[in-house]
């Protein structure tokens, strides 16, 4: 823990993560359209200024169970699908609205946690957002609480906010919440707590400053928040808490305005490579050409071309092990393939996959940025 403040901007990150609270777009059933106007500006300026945005926001609750007429107060299950049903497609139209009017595309991901932990679906959800961002669209991720059971709880969006962060591979992460940062005590019922700008690392100590709820519509509280924390700083993203109450949010971060920013000790893709190489089980081996150790080596990704044989009962999104043509380890890496589709594409040229599938699939067997080269394999190729 530190209370000396170092200067961080959001414009020196290339691509940012923004989760909106229910609190801060919607009140007594109605969307506020001045501050979302703001939010949009502040995306704009992002956006001009270079950088990939994906903005995860709470609010169809919310606003469903204004349009419905539900009283305050906990909803029954099948309320609250109900009201995410009718309050997803008002909140839909509202981003597209503010963010068209600026010259942005807005693009609607519904996720639920097992989105971003099962394999399979999180390269589905990954691939989605990242050709998005390569057309220049913002993602709008939201729970999917229509469907959702033991999820729709508020204040989830903060960890489903880290887990899209780390999933992303984004380099920061903004909670905007009716809180202003992290204090050494809830300060609305102990004077005498201290606000901290910088936590290096999340302690137990940081643990246990977290504070119960903060209101109706924001039930997460501290908790979830720092929970967030650990998720996203483990990744290599930074993240920061600041309130949303104040017009243009973003922008008043880079001004005067308090946050509390959580460090990272690596970068997204260090972390990344990390988790690739050393904490996934391996379920089977690609067994390579020399022209693929090569084009591997010198920074390319893996295609089916490369791949001269296969061993293993993996599924897409699994870890594997790639060997050349000597059986000595050049790296691992996740598959983009089921085993049976790679048997048939293996040494076949990336065009043939089409015709021989009978869909289009992933040029590559394994992307480079899902792959890590083994050192000592480097090393003999220097």
């Amino acid at each position: 823990m530190t209370t000396t403040a170092t200067p961080m901007h959001l414009a020196d990150f290339r691509r940012i993560v923004v989760k909106i609270g229910s609190s801060l777009l919607v009140d007594n059933g109605r969307l506020k359209r001045e501050w979302l106007d703001s939010l949009a500006d502040d995306l704009q300026k992002l956006a001009r200024g270079g950088a990939e945005i994906i903005v995860v926001s709470s609010g169809s609750i919310a606003l469903g169970r204004g349009v419905l007429g539900l009283p305050k107060g906990p909803l029954k299950l099948e309320q609250a699908q109900a009201a995410a049903s009718v309050g997803q497609i008002s909140l839909s139209r509202a981003y597209s609205e503010s963010l068209g009017a600026r010259g942005l595309t807005a693009g609607q991901i519904l996720l639920t946690l097992g989105d971003t932990e099962e394999r399979r679906r999180y390269l589905n959800a990954r691939e989605t957002v990242s050709t998005l961002l390569k057309f220049g669209a913002i993602p709008i991720v939201n729970e999917n609480d229509t469907v959702a059971t033991s999820e729709i709880r508020y204040g989830d969006n903060d960890r489903l906010a880290a887990r899209v962060a780390t999933m992303v591979s984004a380099e920061c992460l903004v909670l905007l919440s009716d809180v202003d940062g992290l204090y050494t005590a809830p300060p609305a019922s102990d004077p005498d707590a201290l606000f901290i700008p910088v936590v290096p690392v999340v302690t137990e100590e940081i643990e246990a400053m977290a504070g119960s709820a903060g209101s109706e519509l924001s039930r997460g509280g501290m908790k979830t928040k720092i929970e967030a924390a650990k998720i996203a700083t483990s990744a290599g993203t930074v993240m920061a808490i600041a309130s949303g109450k104040r017009l243009n949010p973003l922008t008043a971060i880079d001004g005067d305005a308090r946050a509390t920013w959580f460090l990272a000790s690596s970068t997204p893709g260090s972390a990344r490579k990390a988790w690739i190489g050393g904490h996934l089980e391996t379920r089977g081996t690609l067994h390579l050409d020399t022209g693929a150790v090569r084009a591997l080596l010198s920074g390319k990704s893996l295609l089916p071309a490369g791949v001269r044989a296969i061993d293993g009962d993996f599924s897409r999104g699994d870890a594997v092990r790639l060997l050349d043509d000597a059986g000595r380890l050049i790296g691992r890496g996740l598959v983009a393939y089921d085993f049976p589709e790679a048997s048939l594409i293996l040494g076949r040229n990336s065009r043939e996959i089409e015709a021989i599938l009978g869909y289009a699939g992933r040029a590559e067997m394994i992307h480079r940025d899902d792959l890590v080269l083994d050192g000592a394999a480097v090393e003999r190729n220097m």
